[in-house]
C-alpha cells in the first residue's frame, strides 16, 4: 500500500503550484491508465469544464476501504466557466459532470472550483481531515468499490 500512498500524495505538484505561472502549469492532467475511476474523473472534468489548472486526488487510502479503492476523491478545478457563478453553481456543475461516476463508483467528492484569478490569489490545495469510520456502516460503499473495480 505505502507505493500508492506516496503515488497519491504528490506533493510536489503542491509545491511547484507556487512557482509556475498558471497558464503554464497543467499537473497530472494526463489520465494514469492504472485508475480507471481517477482516469474517469480527469477526462471528464477536463472535456465538460476546460480547466487551466485540475487535480484529483484519491484519498480512499485515508478511509476504511480496502487498499487500492478509488472511492473516495478530492478534486481541484480552476476554470474560466465559473467566472461569475456563486460556489453552489459551480458544484453544480462538476457534480452533473461526475454523475455517473457518484451514482455507482464514488462514495465521497470533495470539490474545490475556483476561477483562475482565485488560483492566482490562493493557489493552496484544502487537505482533508482524517477518517472517522463514517463509510462502515454504509452498505452502498462495498457495491460502488466492486462497480470500480470492473
Amino acid at each position: 500500500m505505502l507505493p500508492s500512498v506516496v503515488h497519491l500524495a504528490r506533493p510536489v505538484s503542491i509545491r511547484l503550484a507556487f512557482m509556475r505561472p498558471l497558464a503554464h502549469f497543467r499537473p497530472h492532467m494526463d489520465p494514469d491508465p492504472s485508475r480507471p475511476v481517477e482516469r474517469a474523473i480527469r477526462t471528464k472534468l477536463t472535456n465538460a469544464l476546460k480547466p487551466d489548472h485540475l487535480e484529483v486526488l484519491n484519498e480512499s487510502h485515508m478511509h476504511a476501504v480496502p487498499p487500492g479503492s478509488e472511492s473516495h476523491f478530492r478534486v481541484l478545478v480552476v476554470s474560466s466557466q465559473f467566472e461569475g457563478l456563486p460556489l453552489i453553481q459551480r458544484h453544480r456543475m462538476v457534480n452533473e459532470t461526475l454523475k455517473d461516476e457518484l451514482s455507482c463508483r464514488i462514495h465521497a467528492l470533495a470539490i474545490q472550483a475556483k476561477t483562475p484569478a482565485q488560483w492566482g490569489s490562493n493557489p493552496t490545495l484544502a487537505k482533508s481531515p482524517p477518517c472517522m469510520g463514517g463509510s462502515k456502516g454504509d452498505h452502498t460503499v462495498d457495491q460502488k468499490l466492486k462497480t470500480g473495480q470492473e
